[in-house]
């Protein structure tokens, strides 16, 4: 394993995949080739057409490309010369499908969809891409169907489909191409941190200051590979992360914050906010599912209980999705509302406080 290179199993969202990390994006392990120890020097492209019987070589040419051709954890381009004993490794956005993705008829809340892209907003719940335990009730048997009768949309082609990933308990946007070419484009601004994402989460407490900045490394916790660590920005361990947040409200024991995404880590704001000891409310995984502040009686327990069951998940909603039309060119700005659960959770705070 390389520096460059981080391999581990995210068992929270997607189901135990092989995650590889290449240049700050998480990337699934799709295929791994060891070439011989006697391997003459020979174009990855031609190396990689002889094992991948299903893949034209301008596919793999495109792959590389779009840097998910990595070897012995680099990325490389279509001309590279495999070497005896290299490593070469296939990788993508989204898990490898090693079973049938059944199309069901789960309803889509679409924001916006033409020939080129569709704007989905993700409810709080919904697994994204299927996996080990996940095999059906995901997004992307919603889109199967949705698509069921769009013969140039396969959901197993890793060239077309979503762009991004937010967790299970995340409520949301999300962007998915509907072309090979719109799913490059959007991939590169996503990896040139061009695109404007935005979150709105409820959280303990409320921060010192009305705006700031969390800059810290956000890798796996090497304690529990179920969670996130946030580790010093200088140091070895874990990926560079920025969150940006603003406080939109003081609620007394909880707060309602604006984060702004400058990189995409995997649990980024649920880690950050917990780091400087704002977890988000709710969240189990980060201790916010426990009461962290306010008062020590009966009634705000229960009061708080009663809380949890409005909004049984981490208060997080990706309100905020704006990119450049792969095609057009044109900016497009989406922003949906705060789901009903963070939104009865927030009134119920703010007639406790009357705010």
């Amino acid at each position: 394993m390389t520096d460059e290179q981080e391999r581990v199993f995210d068992e929270d969202e997607e189901g135990g995949q092989c995650i590889v990390e290449q240049d700050g994006r998480e990337l699934y392990e799709h295929f791994r080739f060891v070439a011989d120890k006697g391997q003459a020097l020979l174009r990855v492209d031609k190396f990689l057409v002889e094992r991948l019987q299903k893949s034209s070589r301008n596919r793999i040419q495109n792959a590389a490309d779009a840097g998910c051709i990595l070897v012995n954890g680099k990325a490389v381009k279509s001309n590279y010369r495999v070497k005896p004993l290299d490593v070469i490794q296939v990788v993508m956005d989204r898990p490898r499908y090693d079973f049938e993705v059944v199309a069901q008829d789960i309803p889509l809340d679409i924001v916006y969809e033409d020939d080129t892209v569709l704007v989905v907003n993700k409810p709080a719940g919904m697994v994204v891409h299927p996996g080990h335990g996940n095999y059906d009730g995901t997004l992307v048997n919603a889109l199967a169907w949705h698509f069921k009768d769009t013969p140039d949309y396969d959901v197993t082609d890793p060239r077309l489909g979503l762009v991004h990933r937010i967790d299970k308990d995340t409520s949301g946007l999300l962007v998915v191409a509907k072309t090979p070419d719109a799913k490059t484009d959007l991939g590169k601004q996503f990896f040139n941190k061009t695109t404007r994402r935005e979150y709105v989460a409820v959280v303990w407490s409320c921060p010192r200051d009305n705006e700031g900045t969390i800059v810290g490394n956000v890798g796996r916790d090497m304690r529990d590979r179920l969670k996130m660590a946030v580790y010093d920005p200088g140091s070895d361990m874990g990926k560079h992360a920025v969150t940006h947040y603003t406080v939109i409200k003081n609620l007394g024991p909880v707060s309602v914050v604006r984060c702004v995404l400058e990189t995409g880590r995997t649990h980024q704001i649920r880690v950050h906010m917990a780091h400087i000891g704002h977890p988000l409310f709710n969240d189990a995984r980060y201790g916010g599912d426990q009461i962290l502040r306010g008062e020590r009686t009966g009634t705000y327990k229960k009061f708080i209980e009663n809380s949890f069951e409005v909004c049984p998940r981490q208060a997080l909603h990706a309100r905020t999705l704006g990119f450049r039309h792969p095609e057009t060119g044109q900016e497009m700005n989406f922003e949906v509302p705060l789901p009903d659960d963070m939104v009865r959770l927030i009134e119920r705070f703010e007639k406790r406080t009357g705010t």
